[in-house]
């Protein structure tokens, strides 16, 4: 079994789902390396620095959890870490497809393995551009950011009190 596990992501922002899947992740491995993707072909609200930043304190208590950032394929950095374990977060049936092939194609090229976890329950609906988009409007966004990751939301977005958001807000 590898001692070290990555949890990669985008991570824009990092949401409490997110944090149960390092924290579950975490009581698993003693080394856990959260992997925020540098890609500067994706506009992201936060700056790669920013959510390494804002991951970092959410995960300090952990005590077995690095942040780092990576940039290519994931495999490639796994082998330049000696990380031989992926660990991705399912929120569906629709996470699973993609994931799956993902999964496969890293065990072709690298050996690296994946293990995925259900999304806790109450977690299930959560994902960084849906927080992004209520955020944008001016929703509501306590209870599924951190507090500290909630302010750099408002601050970030000059959160006004628009709340014409699709869907109702």
């Amino acid at each position: 079994m590898s001692v070290a596990a990555v949890c990669p992501g985008s991570f824009d922002p990092i949401t409490f789902g997110h944090l149960d899947i390092i924290e579950r992740v975490a009581a698993c491995f003693p080394r856990v390396v959260v992997a925020v993707l540098d890609n500067p072909r994706k506009q992201a609200l936060f700056s790669v620095e920013e959510r390494l930043e804002l991951i970092a304190a959410e995960t300090a208590a952990f005590g077995n959890v690095e942040v780092d950032r990576f940039q290519g394929l994931l495999v490639d950095y796994c082998r330049a870490q000696g990380i031989g374990v992926v660990c991705k977060g399912l929120r569906a049936v629709s996470d699973f497809e993609y994931e799956l092939q993902m999964a496969q194609m890293n065990q072709r090229i690298a050996g690296v393995q994946t293990m995925f976890l259900s999304t806790s329950p109450e977690h299930s609906y959560l994902s960084s551009s849906l927080v992004k988009e209520v955020a944008r409007y001016g929703g509501p966004v306590t209870g599924t950011v951190p507090p500290r990751v909630e302010a750099a939301l408002h601050a970030k977005l000059a959160v006004g009190t628009d709340r014409s958001a699709p869907g109702g807000g």
